[in-house]
């Protein structure tokens, strides 16, 4: 029994499953066989039959939890959505930022109070912004900005809002009000971001993807949240755009980056082993290379402070300022060499040089003069649509995920408190959709009961990881849309490169058989009631 709980919970997979789909991720039903009409009468005492199947589903739930904490996941495990081998692999590549280094906590905040200024003094926004400071714990990952309506909010596989997780500045919008906006939860694939998650052609949300869009989700929250106090009339649209600007400077204008070489140690992390990683790799004879938009003396100071002053020495190619991703699509670009001092040199690349720094130039031109091609190269970064999306679905590449929050996720769920809640949540689900078939009134009542505790229950769960937006990776009910793209376009997902050292370079990823939903075996029912009996309907 414990593998069957084990399986229903591993990855937080709990939830409704009237909408799975097939997909990685889905969650696991909680019955599996169709009522069945038999002619019999209902209990005399509802009341006392109801809670009867209640205290034993509870404590079926109880005795399964010690078999469930037994079997702990790995938070530096890897995870595979798709079978892939590491002895197929004979290139490795790298995007730099969050993936082959990390920042501390100073760096968001730096990036928060920098774009806060901008607005202030290059767009004239009020100086009585400044009073916001950057929150860590406001936004996470994935989420989608309506930005005609000025709202951030948590949409999951199916484009459904999860309600309770949509906010106007830093305030929550009730569920009636986000209903009346939308004719429902439903946000129409028209209004989707597009395919790189921008907000363009008509598409009136934004989906923030990367892991420096934190702070631009918490200022955008902040200044909406000072003109709604104020009672100030403003357009969202050029809020929206002012504050992407502002962001944007504090890289381009290299506001951040002279930060950050200014005091290294500061903001960087020693980025968990990634010399080890590339040496373990060289030592395999694996070719290397980095593709990243940092700039050339950014990306060499940090390399130094890392992995050491013969960063170079590790990789075959180097290419700074790629303009991901643009270099995956635009044929039209040369790569241009970058010297010692910085400076861009004229003359035409015929080969791309191990040692040297290159600049710009596109993928097309890369697979020519390096012959890299297909499942042989891996390409491993943090930005699923700039880095992942084009390689695996226009080249051929396989790619690796690098998501740092899966750590701490998983952590949390392998907490006793969370095991217990999300168990019994299941349960509770399987229970009521049971024990629906009972129409008298006092049945609906006591049902009724225990819809309210599973709303509340859910509102626990959701704290578990973020008080505003809960998992990452999940809804209430489904996977997030975050996780679905992440699905489709990362063969292997890990929390850092420092996790391949858990792993032989010859290691086979499989991925987990999810069962569909017309596959889950007749335990499942078990697992909700306690009992393996087929709910009934009472034919009166």
């Amino acid at each position: 029994m414990a593998a069957v709980a084990r399986s229903v919970l591993a990855a937080g997979r709990v939830g409704c499953g009237r909408r799975g789909r097939g997909l990685p991720a889905a969650a696991a039903p909680y019955c599996t066989v169709a009522p069945q009409r038999e002619r019999r009468q209902p209990p005399a005492d509802m009341r006392s039959y109801m809670w009867s199947r209640y205290k034993e589903a509870k404590r079926v739930t109880k005795e399964l939890v010690p078999s469930i904490m037994s079997n702990m996941l790995n938070p530096d495990a890897i995870f595979s959505n798709n079978e892939m081998s590491l002895s197929d692999i004979e290139i490795y590549g790298f995007d730099y930022d969050y993936t082959l280094v990390f920042y501390s906590k100073h760096l968001h905040t730096l990036i928060f109070n920098a774009a806060r200024d901008l607005l202030i003094n290059e767009h004239r926004y009020p100086a009585e912004i400044r009073k916001y400071d950057y929150d860590p714990n406001f936004a996470i990952r994935g989420l989608h900005y309506d930005v005609h309506r000025a709202l951030l909010m948590k949409i999951d596989a199916f484009h459904y809002i999860q309600l309770g997780t949509v906010y106007r500045g830093l305030s929550v919008v009730p569920d009636e009000e986000v209903i009346a906006m939308y004719d429902g939860s439903h946000v129409p694939l028209e209004q989707m971001s597009d395919f790189y998650g921008k907000s363009s052609q008509g598409n009136t949300m934004k989906q923030f993807m990367d892991i420096f869009s934190l702070p631009e989700m918490t200022l955008l929250s902040c200044v909406n949240e000072y003109f709604l106090k104020n009672n100030i009339d403003y357009e969202p649209v050029h809020l929206y755009k002012d504050v992407k600007d502002s962001i944007r400077d504090v890289h381009i204008k290299g506001i951040m980056y002279r930060a950050i070489e200014a005091d290294i140690e500061k903001y960087i992390c020693y980025a968990e082993q990634t010399r080890a990683v590339l040496a373990k790799l060289a030592d395999h004879g694996k070719k290397m290379f980095l593709i990243t938009n940092s700039p050339s003396s950014f990306v060499d100071k940090g390399m130094r402070f890392i992995v050491g002053k013969d960063w170079r020495d590790l990789f075959d190619v180097v290419i700074v300022q790629a303009d991901k991703p643009n270099f995956f699509n635009d044929k039209r670009r040369p790569f241009r060499k970058v010297n010692e001092r910085g400076v861009l040199l004229w003359d035409k690349i015929h080969k791309l040089q191990k040692g040297q720094i290159y600049k710009q130039g596109n993928l097309y031109e890369f697979l020519k003069l390096t012959g890299w091609r297909g499942s042989k190269v891996l390409y491993f970064g943090d930005h699923i649509y700039s880095d992942l999306a084009d390689l695996t679905l226009k080249h051929g590449w396989r790619t690796g995920a690098i998501i740092p929050e899966l750590r701490s996720e998983i952590k949390i769920m392998n907490t006793e408190k969370y095991i217990q809640t999300m168990t019994w949540l299941q349960t509770l689900t399987g229970l009521l959709e049971h024990m629906q078939v009972h129409r008298d009134p006092d049945s609906q009542m006591i049902l009724e009961e225990w819809k309210k505790e599973r709303k509340e229950m859910r509102e626990v769960n959701r704290n578990f990881f973020n008080a505003q937006f809960g998992s990452l990776f999940r809804t209430d009910e489904n996977p997030t849309y975050f996780l679905r793209r992440l699905s489709r376009f990362a063969d292997i997902y890990m929390a850092s490169l420092s996790c391949l050292l858990n792993y032989e370079p010859d290691y086979t990823f499989y991925p987990r058989r999810t069962p569909l939903q017309h596959e889950l075996p007749g335990w499942s029912d078990q697992l909700c009631t306690g009992h393996r009996l087929v709910p009934t309907v009472i034919v009166r």
